[in-house]
């Protein structure tokens, strides 16, 4: 054996391990540190693309095209495709593939950062996307306007599991509640770790995000702050929750805040209160998609840690009213993780017209 190769007919053979399990295609090695794992099964990418229901008068906007093995398929469908890309590898290796072909007119390549960049008019977003990006690319997407039709995204599996979640589920958690009320959510076909080059360490799913248009009318930094609270602790009851110094303490300041104004609360459902509540939904949630389930919901702390034990003092008057208005309207024995949209928005509204805000 040579030192850097093994012995063969003929000479030496250079050992290639390092490139393989790199996942090099073209001369390019791709980075996992970067989320760059290359959809390689035709098979998968026609599904994706058959699924997505792209119409010739369509502009698609593909995140994270990579070496364009997606991109070539939109391309056939669409009038037009956007496609946004960080690594200047990928653009030259995109740019390589349509060059002299009749592609090359309807691709535009735009290079930057998704989550910096302002993105076009597009009807379509069909995309495999980098793992660490899916929670702050997902509310960027359902911020943006004009309204798309449907987003078609590659997504770590439990991820996606989070996403389409339902009430008493499992997996249920202040990621699934906050994006279905902003859209409806389904589950399309899970894609298994060997389809990719090179191989991520878990499988993944495709699912379709369609946002709701016109958005539901509701304060959406208000909505946040009710579903932030209720989940801290999802499996406690909502008595108990409401029963905790710090919150109570919290929600008396907004009271007596409102009051002061003498200003009755109205649903503010503008577009600029609708991209601040979903930054905040992005910001808050887990990154990492590997956490356990236990892990995904945010401490309660998030909402309350504005004040320390020693200075929480409320009025007891007021916490008869708060917990007046869980008795009443039937939730204070029920907890968050089996509670649907429609129990968060009623909650949200009795809580409102006692005069009780969550921002």
């Amino acid at each position: 054996m040579a030192g850097n190769g093994l012995r063969a007919a003929g000479g030496v053979v250079k050992k290639t391990a390092k490139r393989a399990a790199s996942g090099g295609f073209s001369g390019i090695e791709f980075h996992k540190s970067k989320g760059q794992h290359i959809l390689k099964n035709p098979l998968v990418v026609q599904s994706i693309v058959d699924k997505a229901g792209i119409k010739s008068t369509d502009v698609v906007l593909e995140i994270g095209p990579g070496t364009g093995n997606l991109t070539m398929k939109l391309l056939e469908r669409a009038k037009k495709v956007i496609a946004v890309e960080y690594d200047h590898r990928m653009v030259l290796e995109l740019q390589r593939r349509v060059q002299g072909t009749p592609h090359a007119a309807h691709l535009q390549v735009i290079q930057g950062d998704v989550l910096k960049v302002q993105l076009p008019y597009f009807d379509l977003c069909v995309a495999n996307i980098p793992y660490q990006i899916s929670s702050p690319l997902t509310f960027k997407l359902l911020a943006h306007k004009p309204v798309f039709r449907a987003a078609i995204i590659m997504f770590q599996h439990e991820f996606a599991m989070r996403l389409v979640a339902k009430a008493a589920d499992p997996m249920y958690c202040r990621l699934a509640v906050n994006t279905q009320l902003l859209a409806r959510v389904n589950h399309l076909l899970k894609v298994g770790k060997n389809n990719f080059r090179p191989p991520p360490k878990v499988d993944s799913s495709v699912v379709r995000i369609e946002p709701r248009h016109p958005p539901p009318p509701v304060n959406f930094l208000e909505w946040d702050g009710l579903v932030r609270l209720c989940f801290g602790r999802k499996n406690k009851t909502l008595g108990a929750i409401f029963r905790q110094s710090n919150t109570l303490q919290l929600l008396e300041r907004n009271f007596k805040l409102y009051q002061a104004l003498s200003t009755p609360a109205m649903p503010d459902t503008t577009q600029d209160t609708l991209s601040a509540a979903v930054n905040r939904m992005a910001t808050d949630e887990p990154e990492n998609d590997t956490e356990s389930v236990a892990d995904m919901d945010m401490d309660s702390q998030a909402v309350q840690g504005h004040t320390s034990k020693k200075n929480s003092k409320y009025s007891e008057e007021f916490k008869a009213r708060i917990l007046a208005v869980l008795q009443d309207s039937d939730y204070s024995e029920k907890r968050s993780a089996k509670l649907c949209q429609d129990d968060f928005l009623q909650l949200l509204s009795v809580f409102n017209a006692a005069g009780i805000h969550f921002a």
